[in-house]
């Protein structure tokens, strides 16, 4: 499904703008109607979306070679509402999402930093990959939860 990473940005960037919609969608029915459950079904979904596309984010930053200024910009836009979806179009437009996973070393003497080696790995076994990632999201997750929100 997520063949290249493009197709993954872009999915998780549009799932970031539809939690966004049901976030805003919550805070309105909890101000029209006093529904606070809204605002909880919304906000929860909108919190897990946004640690997922933040942790894509930060793979294809890696993968794709971005400097640390475009990596950060990118987790960024997911902070103001439906700016992932800009994003997303300028990363495709200039290029930065251009391409297929690299799974094999190249010639490129960045192939061999341990982080693409183990990026590489993770790939070659994408069910695995997947497995961990939602692992951590969902223990980032929790983490949050408990915490609660700031000033609390």
């Amino acid at each position: 499904m997520f063949r290249t990473p493009l197709t993954l940005f872009r999915t998780l960037a549009i799932a970031e703008m539809i939690s966004w919609t049901l976030l805003i969608g919550g805070l309105i029915l909890r101000a029209l109607f006093e529904w606070s459950l809204a605002v909880t079904i919304g906000g929860g979904i909108h919190g897990f979306v946004f640690l997922a596309y933040g942790a894509t984010a930060i793979i294809v930053a890696v993968h794709q070679r971005w400097s640390v200024g475009v990596g950060a910009l990118a987790v960024a836009s997911a902070v103001i509402p439906y700016a992932t979806l800009p994003m997303e179009l300028w990363l495709s437009r200039t290029g930065r999402l251009a391409g297929t996973w690299r799974l094999e070393e190249t010639d490129d003497a960045r192939d061999r930093r341990p982080v693409d080696r183990a990026l590489r790995f993770f790939l070659r076994r994408a069910w695995l990959f997947v497995g961990l990632l939602v692992v951590v999201v969902v223990v980032a997750y929790v983490v949050l939860l408990v915490v609660g929100p700031p000033g609390r």
